[in-house]
């Protein structure tokens, strides 16, 4: 007992220290930052005031000198606001620290030390700046690296000296809050998956949290993990490889000048705005910046330049709740054979064709003069086979323009003499020479760039137009047995306003190709998240986008919707990604449901695929039914009911398509508080609401209600993996409702 209260009165007074560091940094910190508030202030009042109005005129020779003067007043403004904005990130991180500055500690001996040093783990460093001692060590240092992976006992870490060497005697955990030491243990296996076990007790948040605090060994290998240039994460539902993922790319921002990596230097790809709002959080709650979220078809947008294009959620809508089921066959055949790599195959050999078959040169003529033969052009632009195409074009278009520019004085001349045999031009005869010259050249630069110019929907066109060409080009590969019915449905919806989301998806990978697109030339890591749900046409356009980027790639063949894979799908990405070091890491443990959720979820896999559980108990789900939808709704009702009266703050009723969220809705909006989530807008994750299933992945609730599993809704295959993606949502509860005959697949 007396051994305890030493230990709870040494750990006081050692939290009022730090805490009290933390505050005296905290305040001349703010006193730095208000002065470069008020400098800021000033120097804004220096600029010329009419200095908006005139900049748009300053690129000019003449006005170079206002140019200068304005940049002289602009710059050490702009250096002031980036200084400012680093003390201000400071603070904030100063003030979380005073709210909770550590959340572990490891009694660490060096093997050339007799004494055992205290190491103090946090969500960010504290440093003396006067002897530079650290007080608190951010949870990303080398040495920080030893809570996760070792218990007590010889340990080793990685630092940029090479690996250390040591032994801890001690690990112990904290739970600080507003300041107070609530209470600490010293952490074995056991106590640790205690206080884990408690904390996924705790209701679900409408935002990811960081998870710094429980970052299991196998996370941390992974988030740590420096040499790889592409890491593939094969994650069963809630073992954390999101969250993982995040938090590696705060490691990456954190490492030093030669490795580090600023928010604009990596980008993740995520399913939707939903997902993108969920995961908002965990970078700022770590306190780095947030880095930018692209959703696939905001790719397609930059690449093609074009609005009026499905997006996926719209397919995956089609594909799951088309009630022509022929259309939906040949719309899912058809995802499925553009979004192949036999299809990209298809379009490199089309690629390689075009220059020979469908560009046609022309010979050209200025000043009556044969300045380019067309067969010339054509085997000038063979040789350059390295470059793309479009760029090979835009080459041959300039080496043309050139050509005449040599050739215009002498044609003015011309002009001129020819204007001055007509008396009506006799006072403007440079400038009739001028404007008859500059008609000319526009008429010639718009006859060359009707080969120099690709318009790559016609020629996507061209390829479907013409059947025994395509069938040329698709010469020893095995076409899917539809392949007429995917060529017919090709060339129809081509001619329509909305581009299939397929067909965006060939129309960015030919532009890439063709043209390439410098828009995310600052990349240099990407994370790609729920990975199972792309085609290898996917990866083929990410390649092409971040040629020189690391990747890290997350997915669960389990989750797929609209198709079925397996684990061969990543080494598909591999091939297509093409890095010189890789490797696929599987994460089997899931740590979101209780153990009886689990058991239940499990009935939707594969034969053999196995799934390890964190030992959480709770209810068993059960599968209610009613003979009528005003019963079925009632029931409804009262299950909600009840997960209020458990204090449960997110509530989710899972649907099968937004088309069954909407009828649903209908019939609940006037009896109970309730939302609809649909594809587009921002939404709150707390409360009562109903949700396509798509639209879930990657989220959690505290209950779930997966509603009409009759055998209508599910009773495919592919509506085997929708069953698994509702059910391990939950986190507390989960509960399945239906009317009529039950669905086969329970």
């Amino acid at each position: 007992m007396g051994d305890n209260q030493f230990e709870q009165d040494f750990e006081n007074r050692h939290l009022d220290e730090i805490i009290s560091i933390a505050k005296v940094q905290l305040s001349s910190l703010s006193l730095s930052n208000q002065k470069k508030k008020t400098a800021i202030t000033f120097s804004k009042k220096e600029v010329p005031e009419d200095s908006a109005h005139y900049i748009s005129n300053l690129w000019s020779l003449e006005n170079f000198h206002d140019l200068v003067e304005l940049s002289q007043h602009i710059a050490p403004i702009s250096g002031k606001i980036s200084e400012f904005e680093m003390e201000a990130n400071k603070i904030l991180i100063l003030e979380r620290m005073i709210n909770s500055p550590y959340f572990a500690r490891i009694d660490f001996k060096f093997d050339d030390e007799d004494e055992f040093e205290k190491v103090y783990i946090g969500l960010s460093s504290l440093i003396d700046e006067a002897s530079h001692e650290i007080h608190v060590y951010d949870w990303r240092s080398p040495i920080s690296s030893v809570f996760y992976r070792f218990g007590t006992g010889m340990v080793f870490y990685d630092a940029p000296a090479g690996k250390i060497t040591g032994e801890v005697s001690l690990k112990r955990q904290y739970e600080i809050k507003n300041g107070k030491l609530e209470y600490f243990f010293d952490a074995d296996i056991q106590i640790l998956d205690e206080f884990l076990r408690r904390l996924l007790s705790q209701n679900a948040s409408s935002k990811m949290k960081t998870i710094v605090e429980t970052i299991q060994k196998d996370q941390d290998i992974i988030i740590r993990n420096m040499d790889m240039d592409l890491i593939m994460v094969q994650g069963v539902a809630g073992s954390g490889k999101t969250s993982v993922a995040l938090h590696r790319v705060a490691y990456l921002m954190y490492q030093g000048l030669s490795n580090r990596l600023y928010s604009d230097n990596i980008v993740i790809i995520s399913p939707n705005i939903l997902f993108e709002q969920y995961i908002s959080n965990v970078l700022p709650d770590l306190g780095e910046k947030n880095i930018n979220s692209l959703k696939f078809e905001d790719i397609i947008q930059t690449v093609i330049n074009s609005e009026n294009i499905q997006t996926k959620n719209q397919l995956l809508e089609c594909l799951l709740s088309s009630e022509n089921k022929e259309y939906g066959n040949i719309r899912k055949s058809s995802m499925e054979f553009k979004g192949s790599a036999q299809f990209a195959e298809i379009l490199n050999r089309f690629i390689d064709d075009l220059p020979d078959r469908w560009v046609e040169f022309r010979d050209v003529y200025y000043d009556r003069k044969h300045l380019m033969n067309r067969q010339m052009m054509k085997v000038r632009v063979l040789k350059e086979k390295n470059t793309p195409l479009g760029l090979r074009l835009e080459k041959l278009e300039q080496l043309i323009l050139d050509k005449v520019h040599e050739q215009r004085k002498n044609r003015i001349k011309k002009l001129k003499n020819f204007i001055s045999r007509n008396r009506k031009h006799i006072f403007e005869e440079e400038e009739t020479a001028r404007m008859l010259s500059i008609y000319e050249s526009t008429v010639l630069i718009k006859e060359i760039r009707k080969f120099t110019e690709l318009n790559i929907l016609g020629l996507y066109r061209k390829l479907f137009g013409n059947k025994e060409y395509f069938y040329s080009l698709a010469k020893g590969m095995e076409l899917p047995d539809c392949i007429v019915d995917i060529v017919e449905f090709t060339c129809k919806n081509l001619d329509s306003e909305c581009l299939q989301y397929e067909d965006a998806l060939v129309l960015t990978f030919l532009h890439l190709k063709l043209i390439g697109c410098n828009e995310y030339s600052d990349i240099r890591q990407v994370v790609i998240d729920e990975a199972q749900d792309y085609y290898p046409i996917h990866f083929e356009i990410l390649n092409s986008l971040f040629p020189k980027s690391r990747f890290t790639v997350l997915g669960d063949i389990n989750q797929t919707i609209g198709k079925q894979e397996d684990l061969s799908l990543y080494d598909q990405f591999s091939r297509i990604l093409f890095r010189p070091k890789s490797t696929l890491i599987t994460m089997d443990k899931s740590f979101r449901c209780t153990t009886e959720i689990l058991d239940y979820s499990t009935r939707f896999l594969s034969q053999g695929f196995e799934i390890k559980s964190f030992s959480r108990n709770g209810d068993v789900p059960q599968v209610y039914t009613a003979d009528s939808l005003a019963a079925l709704d009632d029931m409804i009702i009262n299950e909600i009911m009840y997960c209020i009266e458990m204090n449960y703050k997110s509530v989710a009723l899972i649907c099968k398509t937004e088309k069954d969220a909407l009828t649903l809705y209908g019939r609940l909006r006037d009896r109970i508080d309730i939302q609809l989530i649909r594809s587009e807008g921002k939404v709150d994750l707390n409360g009562i609401f109903i949700i396509p299933v798509y639209l879930s992945k990657g989220l959690e609730f505290d209950s779930v209600l997966i509603c009409d599993v009759d055998n209508e809704h599910y009773f495919t295959e592919d509506d085997q993996k929708l069953l698994y993606i509702a059910s391990t949502r939950a986190l507390h509860r989960l509960n399945l409702f239906y009317t009529g005959d039950i669905s086969r697949l329970l």
